[in-house]
């Protein structure tokens, strides 16, 4: 990928951990809340509509790394995206959790107000109402982060399975390799045989050669100078 590409990277990245200490700071915030429960249901809005921004941004940045040229820049990216993903599931843990500790502060407060008479036992109808629609929309927020981590296993899946079939090609290019190997060496061997055999051959033809001229120089010398 070019160096320009870079920037929206980072950019991505400072907007997560943006995104991230906003969220802890309005999971602090619920967790202070001292009611009444409309309070606590806009400041469960709020973070909601972080954690949608956070998971865009969280997708944004694992797209980046899936288009990375470089299998190590690529690794590296999604690593961080991992990350960020375990740190958005410990910020929702954080945030249910202080939703059930402010949800039992505020219903403490109300049972105090029942004993000041009727007109806190109608509160009290309204604040369950409230309750419950608050849980719904919690709820509604837990199911979308179920799907989402749904698709993150099918996609781990998918990731193992392409690192499954890259270690086969890899068992498969190296099985070759020795094959190759073992033909190269068998090659050099009958190389060497061949020149070994060469040699030979040639010593055998030189040796004959000297034998012919010696013949030929010892009937030559016979004939020509028999009293010699």
């Amino acid at each position: 990928m070019a160096a320009a590409a870079c920037v929206p990277v980072r950019v991505c990245h400072q907007e997560i951990v943006k995104f991230d200490l906003e969220i802890k700071a309005a999971v602090q915030d619920i967790r202070d809340c001292p009611g009444p429960l409309s309070a606590l249901t806009e400041l469960n809005a709020a973070v909601k509509e972080k954690f949608r921004h956070l998971r865009g941004r969280i997708q944004e940045l694992e797209q980046m790394a899936r288009e990375q040229d470089k299998e190590s820049e690529k690794q590296a990216l999604l690593q961080e995206v991992e990350n960020h993903k375990k740190q958005m599931l410990s910020n929702q843990a954080a945030w249910r959790k202080a939703n059930l500790a402010c949800k039992i502060a505020i219903d403490n407060a109300e049972k105090d107000q029942l004993l000041q008479g009727r007109d806190s036992l109608r509160q009290r109808k309204t604040t369950k109402e409230s309750l419950a629609e608050s849980a719904s929309n919690i709820t509604e927020s837990l199911m979308g982060i179920s799907r989402m981590m749904s698709q993150q296993v099918q996609q781990s899946e998918e990731t193992v399975q392409t690192l499954a079939n890259s270690s086969r090609t890899i068992l498969e290019a190296n099985e070759e390799f020795k094959s190759m190997s073992g033909t190269i060496q068998l090659g050099r061997k009958l190389i060497t045989k061949y020149n070994r055999r060469e040699l030979t051959d040639k010593l055998l033809i030189f040796l004959a050669l000297a034998l012919f001229l010696a013949t030929v120089l010892y009937i030559l010398k016979k004939r020509l100078f028999p009293f010699l």
